[in-house]
């Protein structure tokens, strides 16, 4: 198991009705993503670069519904 440097947090942009994605910031490589209703399953890893570019693209547009 990776050592972490952070709590799960859930975003505050997150509607309250429990099914968000929560994270946790990972010391100096990254970034962990779980499902808030499954806290014992599967935990996504994401390094820094990758989050980097996906949090970008979130914010120019990239992932709009066309």
């Amino acid at each position: 198991m990776r050592a972490t440097g952070s709590a799960w947090f859930t975003s505050s942009y997150s509607a309250q009705n429990g099914e968000c994605v929560q994270a946790r910031r990972r010391t100096h490589d990254g970034i962990d993503l779980r499902d808030s209703k499954d806290r014992d399953g599967p935990v996504v890893a994401v390094g820094v670069h990758g989050w980097g570019a996906f949090t970008v693209a979130l914010r120019d547009g990239s992932f709009r519904a066309r």
